[in-house]
Order: C-alpha cells, then structure tokens, then sequence
C-alpha cells in the first residue's frame, strides 16, 4: 500500500511540473516523504531547485543523492549535467559526462549536445561542432537532426566572429 501511495504522488507531481508547481511540489515533498531516496522523485526535486528556483547548489545534491542510489540509471544524467554547466562546475560536468557515454541506455544524441554545449562554453568551437556532428550521428529522427544542423551553422558563426576578432587584435599588435 505504501508503495501505490508512493506512486500515486510521484505521477501527480511528474503530472503537474512545471505548470503546477505548488501541486508539484506538495505531491514531490509526499512522495518523498514515503520513500526518500527514489531517483525519480529526487532528480524531479533537483529540476524544481534548478529551473524554478536557480538554486544550482541544492539541485546539484539532489542529483547526487539520486546518483548514491542508481548510478546506472540513465535518466539522470541528461538533467544533472546540465545543471553542472548551468552552475560553472565545468570539469565535473566533462567528468560526468564522459562516465554517462559508458551507460548502458543513455541517449548518446542528448549527451553529445551537452557536450556541444560544455565545449561552446569554454569556447572551443571546432569542438563544439565536432560534437554537434556526433548529435546528428547519433539522433534517430529528423527533427532532432535539423536542430543539430542549425546549431551547427550557429556555431560555426560564433567561430567566424572569434577567428576575425583575434585577426583584428593580431594585427593591431603586429602595427604596435
């Protein structure tokens, strides 16, 4: 019976987020209350702390709690690493990632644009693009491919500005 009401709860909050976020958190905070350490419930719990209340830090222990109690799950990962870029813990999110590449079920595809991502942000954009490639290598539907396309035409914008703005400065230091 506990565990039906555990359920009950979980689908309710899963349900309600984001659009009902005060009966998203009410069912949350009961399911959790049933069982503490489901990876469902905390890696929800994670995403309310990240996207509703930018409080990367509790989100990331959430998710970390989550990780303690299934590391082989594959849904936790896509949420948590991007959390990690979100809060600049940029090493540990290349960390993760790579660990989730080796899980059995991850959806590569999704991976390899947080690693297009992560990349971007450490403005490494020849990576960034090898990475988008990866996402087009690895997506299985037309959609997620054009998305992959335009992001690499967007990317390779970013590294026409960089590479003109670092031709702009060379010069003027060769004139110096």
């Amino acid at each position: 019976m506990e565990r039906t009401n555990f359920n009950m709860y979980l689908f309710k909050a899963l349900e309600a987020y984001p659009y009902e976020l005060e009966e998203a958190m009410e069912a949350l905070n009961y399911a959790l209350s049933y069982d503490a350490k489901n990876v469902k419930a905390l890696c929800l719990m994670g995403k309310v702390y990240a996207e509703q209340l930018g409080e990367y830090e509790a989100a990331k222990e959430c998710f970390e709690r989550a990780l303690e109690c299934g590391l082989e799950l594959p849904y936790i990962y896509p949420d948590y690493i991007a959390i990690l870029i979100m809060n600049e813990d940029l090493t540990e999110a290349q960390k993760v990632l790579e660990f989730a590449l080796t899980i059995k079920g991850m959806d590569k595809a999704v991976l390899y644009n947080l690693q297009s991502w992560l990349f971007e942000v450490w403005r490494q954009f020849k990576m960034a693009i090898r990475a988008m490639e990866e996402v087009r290598a690895y997506s299985y539907n037309s959609d997620y491919q054009d998305y992959a396309e335009k992001e690499i035409v967007r990317i390779k914008k970013k590294l026409s500005k960089s590479n003109n703005k670092k031709r702009k400065e060379d010069k003027s230091k060769s004139r110096s």
